[in-house]
């Protein structure tokens, strides 16, 4: 009878451990969420930036900040490798910049607080002579873990100089690789660099066995692809065709997507061409617009591309044209990337496909100098912007700005007050009930044969982020 009784009670002093531990488990659940569980995720305001300037070769380096009710907060760009900042920004609205020299590292931006939502830097340089005779600007670049870039090859390109940063404590390993005309430029170099952190490795394409040793130089056209294996990298490519022929930075491209559209290709006189490239293995059919002042159109006899897999294919559109100043819209049957290569006078630019902006993510545009103007493109309904001009004397009066549908239309950039060559920063947010808006920003200088140019195509800059959906679980207790 004993032992019964002992018995009955250890099988109830178990369950009631259990009772306790079930009732502690919930309880945990209960006080260590961090807020109510949301099944839709919700939106919150963008607190912290982070973005590389690649500096090196010198020019001057801009931040603009985006005017906000609920100001606080600080940018500050530094040497990556350490040392006390170039500049701070402290305001809301408020704008910087500063010419640097050519160095040998490259300038890390930091926000932290409100004045991070919707923060753009630039980074351009202008050379009038020498041998590097150009114009070239580059959105400072954001890390990331998988990372496009289109353009030219080593045939087409005197340099390709691949500018890697690591912002981060950990150290970074980073594989290059490339779709060529020819087809995937297979090889084991390029594979596996290390990038230390807080630094910046220079990779030069076709010149170093990182760069992809000597399969690439046969390569007229490229899309560059850099995946980090540990950490991530912030990415910049700097193109120079040749002596006195023009240097410019290529724009990043999207994530491979089946639909696209390519603002700003500027008009003029000089070369254009569309540069397409089918990442996966499978052809693709893609169908052609253009999109102009005067409307929208398929070109003829480009009205259907088929291009093969895994290769880039360039596609002439002078013709299509005429010297036109345009946008092209492309719908595929499967993912792609999607860009142009423009030449005129001594210079070259680039460009490629951007999301459109958005009312809680405009573009913003941080160094207006020289001859400054806008390309804006609405495909699919008319749209209506707000175009806002600031330098460090204040803000412009807001100049509402309509685009007709399927056309493309521009406009010059002027800055508020005086000082024709001051650099000024630029917001362009789409109005309410405006159709879907995508935006380039050109900066020119010279004529004729001297004629300098460069595309900035223009990202939306969010001043929010959606945070995942959440829900009461147990397993948020039990690691994976």
């Amino acid at each position: 009878m004993d032992k019964a009784l002992r018995f009955l009670g250890m099988r109830y002093a178990t369950a009631a451990l259990m009772l306790v531990a079930v009732a502690a488990l919930y309880g945990a659940a209960t006080f260590s969420r961090p807020g109510e569980a949301s099944e839709k995720g919700r939106e919150a305001p963008v607190t912290h930036a982070v973005a590389v300037c690649p500096g090196h070769e010198g020019g001057r380096l801009a931040v603009q900040s985006l005017a906000r009710k609920n100001g606080g907060g600080r940018v500050d760009l530094t040497p990556t490798k350490g040392g006390s900042p170039l500049g701070s920004v402290t305001s809301p609205g408020q704008g910087w910049g500063k010419d640097t020299k050519s160095g040998e590292d490259s300038y890390t931006l930091r926000a932290t607080g409100p004045i991070a939502g919707g923060l753009e830097a630039e980074q351009t340089t202008y050379w009038d002579g020498g041998d590097d005779r150009g114009l070239a600007g580059a959105r400072c670049a954001v890390p990331g873990t998988d990372l496009w870039f289109m353009g030219p090859g080593p045939v087409a390109a005197d340099e390709l100089d691949l500018y890697l940063t690591n912002v981060d404590a950990q150290p970074a390993s980073v594989d290059v690789s490339a779709l060529s005309g020819e087809g995937p430029l297979d090889t084991t170099e390029g594979r596996g660099t290390p990038v230390e952190p807080y630094t910046t490795r220079v990779v030069k394409i076709g010149g170093s066995p990182e760069g992809l040793g000597d399969i690439v130089k046969t390569a007229a056209d490229l899309a560059l692809r850099v995946h980090t294996t540990s950490g991530r990298v912030a990415a910049s490519l700097r193109v120079r065709i040749g002596e006195k022929k023009g240097v410019e930075w290529l724009p990043q491209s999207l994530a491979p997507a089946a639909t696209a559209l390519v603002p700003g290709v500027p008009g003029g006189s000089g070369g254009r061409r569309l540069l397409v490239a089918v990442p996966g293995e499978a052809d693709a059919q893609i169908k052609v617009q253009v999109i102009t002042a005067a409307g929208a159109f398929a070109p003829q006899g480009q009205d259907v591309l088929d291009a093969p897999g895994k290769t880039v294919t360039s596609v002439a559109l002078d013709g299509a044209l005429s010297g036109k100043a345009a946008a092209v819209r492309l719908v595929a049957d499967r993912p792609i990337l999607a860009g142009f290569a423009a030449d005129r006078g001594a210079d070259v630019a680039y460009g490629t496909a951007t999301p459109p902006l958005g009312a809680a993510a405009p573009g913003i545009v941080a160094d207006n100098r020289l001859d400054s103007s806008l390309s804006l493109t609405a495909p699919s309904g008319a749209a209506s912007v707000q175009v806002t001009t600031m330098n460090a004397q204040g803000a412009g009066t807001p100049r509402q700005v309509d685009v007709p549908a399927g056309r493309t239309v521009e406009t010059e950039l002027t800055a508020p007050g005086s000082g024709a060559d001051a650099s000024f920063g630029a917001v362009i947010t789409p109005r309410p009930g405006s159709a879907p808006v995508y935006a380039s920003r050109i900066l020119a200088t010279g004529k004729g044969g001297g004629y300098l140019f460069t595309v900035l195509p223009i990202v939306p800059a969010p001043t929010t982020l959606r945070l995942p959906a959440t829900a009461d679980s147990q397993t948020a207790l039990t690691p994976n």
